[in-house]
């Protein structure tokens, strides 16, 4: 997986540039984001801990006397048996020691996202492009012909949402183009190209639907915005 800091000066201007481009031939207004991550995803490291706890319980359930005789053997105890509070104090401190093992492991971002599913990471950067449109882009154009890009370069996961009546025209599955396009040279290492990218082939559906009018004006910015 390709990772990134910050995109570069020229990053911005070629997207900067595909955006005043794109606007040039219609009435659309095309806002550019891109974010680190969508996520903190703190909750998938709390759950994998959690797993981690259960499964213990299990094997410890599945076979007690192997536990017991470990626990035993680590107190250095001449007993063949141990009572019931040493069993249960041992299970519960090594349940707490799994506990805290996974979730300062998972603290390691990389690994994180890496035990993340993926149906969690899209559902989360197409909560925050929805966030961010509402915040942005919506009902801020005359025409509300606004259109936001968003990448989420850990995610490797972008979202195309446009205002209202670009959807009455648009169907979403017409982004797809544009979207696919964008990923592909995120994975190669160019996410200011694959912005670029996308902006011409939004622009492009957009200069079919709502070609330039003749009082049409900048209304959103054209910048690409890194969050």
């Amino acid at each position: 997986m390709v990772s990134f800091k910050r995109l570069s000066e020229a990053d911005h201007d070629l997207v900067t540039g595909a955006v005043g481009r794109a606007e040039a031939s219609s009435d659309g207004e095309i806002v550019t984001i891109v974010a680190r991550r969508s996520d903190s995803y703190h909750d998938a490291g709390l759950h994998w801990a959690v797993a981690a706890m259960l499964l213990t319980v299990s094997l410890v359930a599945a076979f007690p006397k192997w536990f017991e005789h470990v626990v035993l053997t680590l107190l250095g105890s001449w007993e063949h048996e141990l009572a019931d509070w040493k069993f249960l104090t041992a299970l519960l401190c090594l349940l707490i020691v799994k506990l805290l093992a996974v979730r300062y492991l998972l603290a390691i971002m990389p690994l994180r996202m890496m035990l993340t599913p993926k149906s969690t990471k899209a559902r989360r950067v197409r909560r925050r492009a929805i966030t961010l449109f509402r915040a942005a882009v919506e009902a801020r154009t005359r025409a509300k012909t606004g259109v936001l890009i968003y990448l989420s370069l850990d995610e490797h996961r972008s979202e195309i949402v446009a205002d209202a009546a670009i959807n009455d025209k648009v169907a979403p599955e017409v982004w797809g183009d544009a979207m696919a396009a964008l990923i592909a040279e995120v994975r190669a290492g160019h996410p200011g190209k694959g912005m670029a990218l996308a902006v011409e082939q939004v622009g492009v559906v957009l200069a079919q639907h709502f070609p330039r009018s003749a009082d049409d004006r900048n209304e959103l910015p054209d910048r690409l915005i890194e969050l």
